[in-house]
């Protein structure tokens, strides 16, 4: 099968899982678990472009906590590479893509709204606060979308705790410096996440949509997790408030 020939069944079978034409979505990925795809990243990228067409947007997370932290302060959203996979890498480097400027937890996108959904994330004092990407797919009805790697990376839910504030959520408090596009300096005092102690369970937020808000599918060799954003985040809340360590463990530190 060609890559042409790839990127169009990769169209055909997101739409067939629940992906909406037209649509905004946050997509998380792993192309290891799609098995052979001729082009690798840009046939998946491709695939989902066409498959979300020319009035959908196209998100992908570029996460960049690994290399930007309280030791490296700067981030430079024209030259910071993320850490959370090919796929999202490929997407960061690719001609056309915008990027939201975030020290630790920027996104980028292509397409008809990239630019609402992404252009204040620097407003911001919090990862996921409410000029985030994350906050506004809620706020337009997008989809998050688990293409093969499971729904516990759901960054989103960052977002949905920043609501409620659990006492797990934030650490200390780092002064950042943010290099834009046009290689202007803009400081920043972000609240950063902090977790110690505590592991990450978001793919409970599956049980909380099962029959309504969730749609599984596949997508290649892999199983495709389509979520209602808007769903998630109401639903979320409302089960951070009944148990703030909803999507939480306790680990071994």
């Amino acid at each position: 099968m060609s890559a042409v020939e790839m990127r169009r069944r990769i169209a055909a079978e997101l739409l067939e899982s629940g992906l909406r034409r037209g649509g905004e979505a946050l997509v998380h990925s792993s192309l290891s678990s799609l098995g052979h795809v001729p082009g690798g990243a840009e046939t998946v990228v491709e695939g989902l472009l066409e498959g979300l067409g020319d009035e959908g947007t196209l998100l992908l997370p570029a996460l960049s906590y690994e290399h930007v932290n309280a030791r490296q302060p700067q981030f430079d959203v024209r030259h910071t590479p993320s850490n959370i996979g090919t796929i999202a890498e490929y997407f960061r480097t690719r001609p056309g893509s915008r990027r939201s400027l975030h020290p630790t937890h920027s996104v980028c996108g292509v397409g008809l709204r990239a630019g609402e959904l992404l252009g204040e994330h620097h407003l911001d004092c919090t990862p996921c606060g409410p000029h985030s990407p994350f906050r506004r797919l809620r706020e337009m009805g997008g989809q998050v979308v688990f293409l093969g790697c499971g729904m516990r990376p759901n960054t989103s839910i960052h977002g949905v705790e920043e609501l409620v504030e659990p006492p797990y959520l934030f650490g200390e408090t780092v002064h950042f410096e943010l290099v834009n596009a046009n290689g202007q300096v803009i400081p920043m005092d972000c609240r950063c996440h902090g977790f110690r102690g505590w592991a990450q369970r978001y793919e409970r937020a599956g049980g909380l949509l099962e029959g309504d808000g969730l749609k599984v599918g596949t997508v290649l060799q892999a199983t495709v997790h389509i979520l209602e954003a808007e769903a998630m985040w109401a639903r979320g809340e409302e089960a951070l408030k009944g148990d703030p360590l909803f999507f939480v463990e306790r680990v071994e530190t």
